[in-house]
């Protein structure tokens, strides 16, 4: 068989499409590094889909920090505090039961139970959180000179907000919402330790990796070729994110502008 061959047989295997059956025998690297970068599809789908469902999420918790509304920032401090307080590993693992219980109540919560969604879930609001806090940073950062021009011009309530401090905001908060995006695709290799089951064998990129390094007693070969996919895609995300930085500090001089570097979180 050869690579090509591969590619056709297990390139979208993930999806369900392709051979059903697992390779038994001669683990080529091409084999791995197909059937690993199938996996890395669900990878990108939890991360994209969870990183912009949760901007909009975490756009709306930072406001609500910042209200004076006294019941709404309280929730969105509520909110912030127990999805960046605690490990997501635990979201993962009560969410899991959560959405267990429900179902025996509901069948409306079945899907809930599968990694395509519940998983999904759980990413987008841990994402939303910590979004939600660099968001609120950024609200309180910006120049009190700028919303003083914006009430002199006019500007005020809704058109104020989205005009004025809203694109300030991002301008700001931009550079620490890279690392962010980046922390979460990286996160989304935690679905495979989660309690949610990979529908017939459907799993991501750490689930073909760790079948491969069972079956091989070889962790060497597996495991660096998944690492290499997520050295691909966290260069894809600074380059992708770099290029939106650049947009929103287009009006700026070249020697003002906010380059971004990523720093990784060692502890969080």
């Amino acid at each position: 068989m050869s690579c090509w061959d591969v590619v056709a047989d297990y390139g979208l295997r993930s999806l369900g499409i392709g051979e059903r059956l697992l390779p038994r025998d001669d683990f080529t690297i091409c084999k791995q590094v197909v059937l690993i970068g199938s996996g890395m599809i669900w990878n990108v789908y939890f991360g994209v889909v969870a990183l912009i469902s949760g901007f909009f999420l975490a756009t709306a918790v930072a406001v609500g920090k910042a209200s004076k509304i006294t019941p709404l920032r309280k929730l969105s401090e509520w909110f912030i505090f127990v999805f960046r307080g605690s490990p997501l590993f635990i979201q993962f693992f009560f969410a899991y039961f959560l959405f267990l219980s429900l179902k025996s109540v509901s069948p409306v919560f079945s899907p809930f139970t599968s990694a395509w969604l519940g998983a999904l879930v759980v990413l987008f609001l841990n994402t939303a959180a910590y979004s939600g806090e660099i968001f609120y940073g950024a609200l309180l950062s910006i120049p009190r000179g700028d919303v003083e021009a914006a009430d002199a011009y006019g500007f005020s309530g809704w058109p104020r907000f989205r005009k004025i401090v809203w694109p300030t905001m991002l301008r700001l908060a931009w550079p620490a919402y890279t690392n962010e995006a980046i922390f979460l695709f990286h996160a989304t290799t935690l679905v495979f330790f989660s309690g949610f089951p990979a529908w017939q064998q459907r799993g991501d990129a750490l689930y073909y990796a760790s079948y491969f390094a069972d079956k091989t007693f070889n962790p060497f070969i597996a495991y660096p070729i998944l690492a290499g996919y997520f050295i691909v895609l966290t260069l894809t995300i600074i380059g992708i994110f770099g290029a939106i930085n650049r947009r929103l500090n287009r009006h700026l001089p070249q020697a003002r502008k906010t380059r971004i570097r990523y720093r990784p979180n060692l502890m969080r």
